[in-house]
């Protein structure tokens, strides 16, 4: 590993490819690849870094993390400048069409003005990841595999070394954080469709990160338990400190009726007695039935920085 770097150096890039593109690809090659060992490795790492710390602590902004917020604001005032339009349906409105347009167009500019002057031959990679992590612009719908391809955007700014060891919570606390916020808003402004959700029976419809690092948040907390979340007052007084709560206020925004009935698998989460178990039943949980599950894992793209070849021994 190079010094103060999460992951070794880019090598050169290579073209793009997704498990659908080849038939003889199975999930068991996605789990044995090096791309899944440094997806979850990252994920990990950060869950790691971010125990027991609230979103308000002290960290450095790095210049990259600097160019990160500022392309997310870039994302966000693209929703203001492209208004919903009119349409009889009501889910699924197709000015979002346009507003993914403009990303698709400039993303790897955007990319490009992120990663060091040396390191742009990984710019049209890098990029894909980034126009893969804000929804589908044909069926305008979003979910956890739109998700994980926005922390392997992240992974892969941190394997060319645009991202270091000492970013971590900047990571968590300023980027993913500012990314969903972009997020809720284009779900909220486009009322975009839950990708692949299992309704009641899933954990939250478009998101599962913030909640496995919102709980490594909240471990030895002295105060906050997992039964606290299901009290609304709690959540109000508590969210700007934790990214798990956050994303209770922000269900409790969308969704009407008791809280057992709409979000059934977090009201039963609010039982387990400790946030670590939490947390390590939210971790295996995100495995079985996000990383490993053919629908969410489809779409996610495999080059020379999340590689399909096997994890060497």
């Amino acid at each position: 590993m190079g010094e103060g770097c999460l992951f070794l150096q880019h090598q050169g890039c290579i073209g793009l490819a997704c498990l659908t593109s080849h038939g003889c690809w199975i999930m068991g090659q996605w789990k044995r690849s090096q791309a899944y060992a440094d997806y979850i490795g990252f994920i990990l790492t950060l869950n790691e870094g971010v125990k027991a710390k609230k979103l308000s602590c002290e960290f450095k902004l790095s210049e990259t993390v600097q160019k990160l917020l500022s392309v997310l604001e870039t994302l966000d005032r693209w929703i203001d400048e492209t208004p919903p339009v009119d349409q009889p349906s009501r889910f699924g409105n197709k000015a979002y069409r346009s507003w993914y347009a403009k990303l698709e167009q400039e993303a790897e500019s955007l990319v490009s003005g992120v990663i060091p002057p040396d390191r742009a031959a990984a710019a049209p990679e890098i990029a894909v990841y980034l126009k893969e992590s804000v929804g589908n612009s044909t069926r305008i719908d979003y979910g956890t595999g739109h998700e994980a391809a926005f922390a392997a955007f992240l992974c892969c700014l941190c394997k060319i070394g645009a991202l270091r060891v000492d970013d971590q919570l900047a990571i968590v606390f300023k980027v993913f954080d500012r990314y969903l916020e972009v997020m809720r808003k284009l779900q909220k402004t486009y009322r975009m469709e839950p990708a692949g959700s299992q309704g009641v029976w899933g954990l939250d419809d478009f998101q599962f990160l913030p909640f496995i690092w919102g709980s490594s948040q909240l471990i030895d907390h002295p105060t906050l338990e997992p039964r606290h979340f299901v009290d609304e007052k709690m959540v109000n007084e508590n969210h700007q400190d934790y990214m798990f709560l956050e994303c209770i206020k922000f269900i409790n925004e969308m969704k009407t009726g008791p809280f057992a009935e709409h979000s059934n698998q977090l009201w039963n989460i609010s039982a387990v007695p400790t946030w670590s178990k939490v947390n390590q039943g939210l971790i295996r949980m995100y495995k079985a039935e996000c990383l490993e599950k053919f629908p969410v894992i489809q779409h996610f793209k495999f080059g020379s920085l999340l590689s399909i070849q096997p994890v060497k021994p």
